[in-house]
């Protein structure tokens, strides 16, 4: 049986970029952490990134959010350098998504027989919730953990609204002090 990493939109412009936070920054180390964890035993990490176009400012998300961020292939697109290398080191996935959740994850977790998925990233409330519920739809069977120490909301209360809401769906928040 595999374990699944799922590591959520570890972006510079969401760590330290247009939308950065001293909290996200803060993360980067424990996210690296738990990628460590996972490449020793040699499961599957998947990375996604927010991925937008130079159109963003006709988008309804940017009416909700007008800031531009993760334009593709620009600096604030990529993955921070840290989980970048760690990407690299444990031949991680990256899937490109262009909305909060990735529609496609059906397609992609069939290869496995998984008994875990963990979840992980910016921003909890956002783009991590969104995955979270997407896969407990996909997988009602399934255990899905979200590590809290290695997530941040768009504010510290909407973090732990987004866990909350996780844990009504049954899934397990683990390291939320």
């Amino acid at each position: 049986m595999d374990k699944v990493l799922i590591v959520v939109d570890m972006q510079n412009d969401f760590i330290d970029g247009s939308l950065g936070t001293p909290e996200a920054q803060a993360i980067v180390d424990n996210v690296v952490a738990k990628i460590e964890e996972y490449r020793k035993e040699n499961d599957t990490i998947y990375f996604t990134k927010d991925t937008h176009d130079n159109s963003y400012t006709n988008t309804l998300e940017s009416k909700y959010l007008p800031i531009e961020h993760c334009i593709y292939d620009t600096h604030g697109w990529n993955l921070c350098d840290a989980i970048e290398n760690e990407c690299k080191r444990s031949d991680g996935i990256v899937l490109l998504k262009y909305t909060f959740g990735f529609s496609y994850w059906e397609s992609y977790l069939e290869r496995h027989f998984i008994n875990t998925i963990e979840i992980c990233g910016l921003c909890t409330d956002i783009c991590v919730v969104s995955n979270a519920l997407i896969l407990r739809a996909l997988y009602p069977n399934l255990e899905i953990v979200c590590d809290a120490s290695c997530c941040v909301g768009t504010t510290p209360e909407r973090h732990k609204e987004a866990l909350d809401v996780m844990r009504s769906c049954q899934i397990q928040v683990i390291n939320d002090d």
